[in-house]
């Protein structure tokens, strides 16, 4: 039986019992349009149309970097004066603020032309009110009102018309540009290219290891596409948050989801969590290291603060003891004899502390397995090759 959308369909065989299948690009607007809309690193869920409202053009849930206006329903005080500033979003994690002229009202997602040099460019507005005067307050953005460019207009037609034909240039300028650069031998990568609403200039972002000399670059592509270029060189970090990609977690990558901002990450984050420094395991995308492991930092730093020394050693009659490794969470040391380092000995906080007090009395405790907690023998750990033998949980 063939089922067409629309129309009603007898339910096991009864003809009262009826369900109607419904369209499903009526229902999620999103997926019918995700394969072929050049539109979504803007933050809009569909391309926006020419002869068209577009109120449905932007939607939270389809905007990577969102914004939640937490002060929305929070009354502004009479005494206070309204800011006048609004956030725009462009493509991909660029932002900026303008400020509104006295008579335009604007709401989240509308489309409007805002001041550009040369012309003027296309962006949706993504934040109004109080908040975006706590983001220029965080971004430390605040200036004269001469420095802060101006909203022109909301979109008009022909606007609108000029910016889905510049968005729509950008994947072939974008190939294109890349085998110019590879013809002069540039050793450069070309990622990203935002060309402006109003169709006269474009960004080119890359990114290169070295500096490059684009002179050349710069007046062939002129040529080529008639509009004025920009380069913008980006880092590794960048690059990847405007590629997106799959992390080794099984997710998207948070720099192209929701990070706005870079902290610097290094070595000392993963020595303080305990992990290996292994490049491979460490290393994300973008070739370098992961910016979650900054996540459990400042947990881990914190935990630690209440640990002992592990540069001393614990000392005993039948020997001195070194540490090993430690359970940071379960507050366990792990300690083995310097003449014996194939045993570990687990030994709670409490009782390193105790065996150090002992050692600054000069007194020498019996043995370090009266204070440990849990034993384990290396040998029993590992298989011949004195790599972890996995065959011991068999039996369990």
């Amino acid at each position: 039986m063939e089922i067409k959308e629309g129309v009603p369909v007898p339910v096991n065989g009864t003809p009262s019992q009826e369900v109607e299948i419904e369209d499903s690009t009526s229902l999620f607007p999103r997926l019918s349009n995700q394969n072929n809309n050049t539109f979504l690193s803007r933050g809009c869920c569909q391309a926006p149309r020419v002869y068209h409202k577009n109120e449905m053009v932007f939607q939270h849930r389809c905007s990577k970097f969102d914004s939640h206006d937490w002060l929305k329903s929070i009354p502004v005080p009479e005494s206070a004066k309204v800011i006048d500033i609004a956030e725009v979003r462009f493509k991909n994690s660029r932002k900026d603020y303008f400020r509104i002229p006295a008579d335009l009202e604007l709401v989240v997602g509308d489309i409007v032309a805002v001041e550009a040099s040369p012309g003027h460019d296309i962006g949706i507005v993504s934040m109004v009110g109080e908040m975006v005067r706590l983001q220029l307050r965080k971004k430390n953005l605040v200036s004269t009102p001469d420095e802060i460019k101006k909203i022109y207009r909301k979109a008009r037609l022909t606007d609108i018309e000029k910016w889905i034909s510049a968005v729509e240039q950008e994947s072939t300028t974008m190939y294109r540009s890349r085998e110019i650069a590879d013809k002069l031998g540039l050793q450069m990568k070309i990622n990203d290219v935002e060309i402006q609403g109003d169709n006269t200039k474009a960004i080119f972002y890359y990114t290169a290891e070295d500096r490059v000399d684009f002179r050349e670059l710069i007046k062939l592509m002129a040529e080529e596409f008639k509009t004025r270029i920009e380069m913008r060189q980006i880092g590794a970090r960048q690059e990847a948050s405007r590629l997106g990609g799959i992390g080794s977690c099984g997710r998207e990558l948070c720099c192209a989801t929701w990070m706005c901002d870079f902290r610097s990450v290094t070595t000392n984050a993963a020595r303080v969590q305990q992990l290996s420094l292994n490049p491979q395991k460490l290393a994300g995308q973008c070739g370098k290291l992961k910016c979650c492991l900054n996540y459990e930092y400042d947990t881990y730093v914190d935990a630690m603060k209440g640990m002992p020394n592990t540069d001393i050693r614990l000392k005993t009659k039948r020997g001195e003891a070194t540490h090993q490794k430690t359970d940071i969470f379960q507050k366990l040391l792990w300690y083995s004899y310097v003449n014996d380092p194939g045993n570990l000995m687990a030994i709670p906080v409490d009782n390193v502390f105790a065996v150090m007090e002992e050692n600054k009395k000069g007194n020498l405790p019996e043995r370090l397995e009266d204070f440990s907690q849990v034993t384990e023998n290396k040998s029993d750990l590992e298989g011949p090759t004195g790599e972890d033998d996995l065959t011991r949980f068999d039996n369990q």
